[in-house]
């Protein structure tokens, strides 16, 4: 289950709850994608219990298109610095 918490106060913060799996990375795409060009968007990644390949694949694109990474498990980082054959 993935639930996802929209916050505005200068920076615009989506709190990542839950799992983050192939078939729901498009939910939140799509949030993302309808925020205005050149706001700072933040992911809290703090309550991210569960990823699988295809969301290390979407994290790392985030972060290269200036998305931040806010509270990011070690083990997700890990992941998407190059060890993302372990992701499940």
């Amino acid at each position: 289950m993935l639930k996802i918490q929209r916050k505005a106060n200068g920076d615009v913060v989506f709190t990542v709850v839950g799992r983050l799996e192939s078939d729901n990375v498009g939910e939140l795409l799509q949030l993302l994608a309808v925020e205005p060009a050149g706001r700072p968007i933040v992911l809290d990644l703090k309550d991210l219990v569960l990823v699988d390949r295809e969301a290390v694949r979407f994290l790392r694109r985030c972060e290269r298109q200036g998305i931040v990474l806010r509270n990011c498990p070690p083990y997700i980082r890990g992941w998407m610095a190059g060890g993302e054959e372990h992701a499940e």
